[in-house]
């Protein structure tokens, strides 16, 4: 069986841009803000975890407990809409007394934003065109890179400041609000229409 380096790369890049690790920074940067820690290695052992169990079972589970793709796209939507409004309101959605670092590292940041229902739902679709291997070696590419973008969100803050910070959380607001109607929207039209 022989791997396919231009395979490997389409395949990352197919994720990387999925995942947008880089478009959650300011989502990331607010949650640190206001919770003064996150977990890098934690969530991004988590994501991975969710990927590549997704990749293996994900349609069986999902059939096991009796829901579909477009369901759980939907969930995920809503999640996305939350931190969105969160983020552009300036309100506590996903604080309370009682949270621990390791629990806000797996949501809302390992799940929905990095292993959420668009990576999940990708890596049913790759699955059907690409060699699992691939697929696996495309996962761990993205997960490295995601580990170092939570991991130096501190310095990346710095580099941005708080004014910085301030514009960019809300203006990716706005656009995370834009992506959960659009997938609420998209697969509430799916569900509607089996």
């Amino acid at each position: 069986m022989s791997i396919d380096l231009k395979e490997i790369v389409s395949v990352s890049l197919i994720l990387f841009a999925i995942i947008d690790v880089l478009g959650s920074i300011p989502v990331i940067l607010d949650i640190k803000s206001r919770l003064g820690h996150i977990d890098a290695k934690y969530a991004t052992l988590v994501s991975g975890f969710i990927m590549i169990v997704f990749l293996f079972a994900g349609k069986e589970l999902l059939k096991v407990i009796g829901i579909d793709v477009a369901s759980f796209s939907l969930a995920g939507s809503i999640v996305i809409f939350l931190v969105g409004l969160e983020m552009t309101l300036s309100r506590d959605i996903f604080k309370s007394g009682g949270t621990s670092i390791k629990s806000i590292s797996v949501v809302p940041i390992a799940f929905p934003m990095i292993a959420g229902a668009g990576t999940l739902t990708t890596l049913l679709s790759l699955r059907s065109e690409y060699n699992v291997i691939v697929i696996l070696i495309a996962i761990l590419i993205n997960l490295g890179i995601i580990y170092l973008v939570i991991r130096f969100i501190p310095k990346i803050g710095q580099l941005l400041g708080e004014t910085g910070i301030n514009i960019l959380r809300k203006v990716f607001g706005v656009i995370l609000l834009s992506i959960a109607i659009k997938l609420f929207s998209k697969n509430l039209a799916i569900l509607f229409h089996m």
